[in-house]
């Protein structure tokens, strides 16, 4: 998720392109009204409706507001005649590491969805057994090398069902 901050960057170089200094100085106007009424909501515990996040909205303008005044400020130390994006060096750093992390957790997304539809396809238990028959998978694990988890497994793969529903597992030996 972004945070305020990045949401404010986004938007605001978005929204600037092409936009000379004084329409600039109107959006830092507009922002720091924003900012004001949004914090007030906040104080008063008040919502804006049943889906906003009072709280992060008031932060979303206050770190517009602050973008505002930085482009605002950008253009005229710079003396540009209208915003461009581009030209923004502070800005197109923050848009490149904002597009970073956003491929970055798009990445990790779907490493996860990729993960979670192969373990759509497992069976993943518990097995509790008597003594007698615990002893016995123990004691083969032990001659092959393998875990107690891993025999049981490798039995699961090799079993077959008769056409009258019996269960067996062909003779084998277990491997690492």
């Amino acid at each position: 998720m972004w945070s305020a901050q990045d949401v404010a960057r986004d938007q605001v170089r978005r929204q600037a392109k092409g936009l000379d200094v004084a329409a600039v100085a109107g959006k830092v106007a507009e922002a720091a009204v924003r900012e004001r009424e949004t914090a007030d909501q906040v104080r008063r515990g008040g919502s804006f409706s049943e889906l906003s996040d009072p709280e992060r909205l008031a932060a979303v303008w206050a770190a517009k507001h602050e973008e505002w005044q930085r482009v605002r400020d950008l253009m005229v130390q710079a003396g540009w005649a209208v915003y461009e994006p581009e030209r923004d060096v502070q800005g197109s750093q923050w848009a490149q590491e904002r597009g970073e992390r956003r491929e970055s957790a798009l990445a990790a997304r779907d490493a996860f969805e990729a993960r979670r539809r192969e373990a759509a396809g497992e069976l993943r238990t518990e097995v509790w057994l008597s003594a007698g028959p615990s002893r016995l998978i123990r004691a083969a694990a032990d001659r092959a090398g393998v875990a107690p988890f891993q025999l049981l497994a490798q039995l699961a793969e090799r079993v077959v069902v008769n056409e009258d529903g019996a269960v067996s597992v062909p003779p084998f030996t277990p491997s690492r």
